[in-house]
């Protein structure tokens, strides 16, 4: 596997799922300037772990994922927002939104028992 460009691919592709320009990216990194990510998404260069580290938590996926070092990029864009509503919201919506995450379970189980019984 050519690792430089793999990464690249998988950066380039976060970040168009995100819908960002390469500009906007460097704009919410610390260091990271619209050149050297443009190089990394063209696998001219390989990203250091700390790159890889600033990038992943703009974009919401794994820094692992966009080294090539695990294959799951982590969350979905679904998944991310639903994470940032719950991060943004006070302890009685955090309380609330644990209890139907708790149900879920019960009610998918109901579900699947209703279907076993009608067949």
């Amino acid at each position: 596997m050519n690792y430089k460009a793999e990464s690249g691919l998988r950066l380039k592709s976060a970040r168009m799922t995100k819908g960002m320009k390469l500009q906007g990216l460097a704009d919410l990194t610390t260091n990271l300037s619209k050149s050297r990510i443009s190089n990394y998404e063209q696998g001219l260069r390989l990203m250091d772990p700390d790159a890889a580290h600033q990038l992943a938590k703009v974009l919401g996926i794994s820094a692992a994922w966009l080294l090539c070092v695990d294959d799951e990029p982590g969350l979905s864009p679904d998944e991310l927002a639903l994470l940032n509503k719950y991060r943004q919201t006070d302890e009685r919506g955090k309380k609330n939104i644990q209890s139907i995450a708790d149900t879920q379970p019960e009610v998918n189980g109901a579900k699947q028992d209703k279907l076993q019984a009608s067949r």
